[in-house]
């Protein structure tokens, strides 16, 4: 017998090749040993559910959706930057707030000094806030240590989070996020240390699922990104970009040159960039929070992601300065309005396309016999009301692993 059967909703399986959101009215989702077994039409089943499974749960009309994946956050971090959040009203903005010894070293300087307990303390909250709406995958970075030992204190604390909270966590590496005071005016230098000493630390240590950089005018140039991404290569690892955010520095093809999982931001990436990524299958992820908190105006090429078939994920960016956010809802809200994504976009880019994103395409995702049992119980009518309402969590329930969450 299967262990539980989910019956009495109706399933948006995201699954793209069917109906609007994979749906299927009047379905039924069956899990056994943590992984879903059958999903289809109640009438579909063998027999009576009582037959079929340990347990039957009757969701009464709700509607169920894949567990929700943020697949790019900076969760792991000390301190704040509210002084910048007025800075930036002021008039400054972010490139002068950085050249200035603000933005991320300011973080590096609060995150190096704080004990790893004390992080760990900081960041659930965090966590709890995004797991509240859906969340049961999460991407974290490093990257506000810029050293060995704050790098590798960061990846811990993230894969503590997961254990404590019962989410599951992916950790990347992001030691090119900044030049750090110890290196100025020396860029290859540091990239050299990241490339001979953090990367391998982490790497050793079998805390980084991926690594990522900044690739920009005001981080690090093409070349000495393609440095990091063949060190991660040496080591196994795949990797990401944050590419394009402030200006077309050829980011995105370059991620996909390297055969990245995703390049993220994408405000001002070319359709030759977007040609290059559907040519190696990276995912555009999309990051609405930093769009909005950063004022910008050049919106990513969404409708060349969408001429390339490009897949597009949504994330929350959750950190300090630039995307202080921690609602995966408002950014399905965000990616409508502010990018006019769809709402079934917004969710395919919160679930199907942000598993692509994290390389967990093949367990994640979507609801489909032999993936991961995953899900998400909302009292809602249709699925659009996800990113149609704003403050508002119609959550009734997470299932993670199989197990109804507490």
């Amino acid at each position: 017998m299967w262990d539980d059967i989910w019956i009495g909703g109706d399933i948006a399986t995201m699954i793209s090749d069917g109906a609007p959101y994979g749906a299927i009215e009047g379905g039924a989702v069956a899990v056994a040993d943590g992984a879903i077994a059958w999903v289809g039409p109640t009438a579909g089943l063998a027999g009576p559910p009582e037959t079929l499974a340990m347990r039957v749960h009757d969701v009464s009309g709700r509607w169920i959706t894949p567990g929700l994946i943020d697949c790019h956050t900076h969760l792991v971090y000390g301190g704040n930057r509210a002084r910048e959040f007025e800075m930036r009203l002021e008039g400054a903005s972010y490139a002068a707030i950085a050249r200035e010894g603000g933005g991320i070293l300011s973080t590096v300087a609060a995150t190096r000094a704080a004990p790893e307990d004390d992080l760990l303390a900081a960041s659930a909250p965090r966590l709890e806030s995004l797991a509240a709406e859906g969340v049961t995958t999460i991407e974290i970075k490093s990257g506000y240590g810029l050293d060995v030992e704050t790098e590798l204190k960061q990846l811990r604390v993230a894969r503590r989070l997961g254990d404590l909270h019962g989410v599951t966590v992916r950790t990347t590496f992001l030691g090119a996020h900044a030049l750090p005071p110890e290196f100025a005016e020396r860029a290859d230098d540091y990239i050299d240390f990241v490339c001979a000493e953090s990367l391998p630390a982490a790497a050793a240590a079998g805390l980084a699922d991926a690594v990522d950089a900044f690739c920009e005018s005001i981080a690090f140039s093409p070349e000495q990104t393609a440095r990091v991404f063949d060190a991660a290569a040496a080591h196994g690892l795949p990797v990401k970009l944050h590419a394009d955010q402030l200006s077309d520095f050829g980011g995105a093809a370059l991620a996909a040159a390297h055969h990245a999982l995703s390049a993220d931001h994408l405000e001002y990436t070319s359709e030759a960039g977007v040609r290059a990524m559907a040519e190696t299958g990276t995912v555009a992820v999309l990051l609405p929070g930093a769009f909005y908190a950063l004022r910008e105006t050049q919106m990513p090429p969404v409708d060349h992601l969408r001429a390339h078939r490009v897949p597009i994920a949504v994330a929350s960016d959750s950190n300090p300065g630039s995307s202080p956010v921690t609602s995966i809802l408002l950014m399905l809200n965000m990616a409508c309005t502010l990018f006019r994504l769809t709402p079934e976009e917004a969710l395919a880019g919160v679930t199907r396309a942000a598993a692509l994103a994290l390389g967990l395409g093949e367990t994640h995702g979507t609801i489909a016999a032999g993936k991961v049992a995953d899900l998400c119980i909302w009292d809602i009518a249709e699925p659009a009301e996800l990113a149609y309402r704003i403050g508002f969590n119609p959550l009734d329930r997470v299932i993670r692993k199989g197990v109804a969450a507490s």
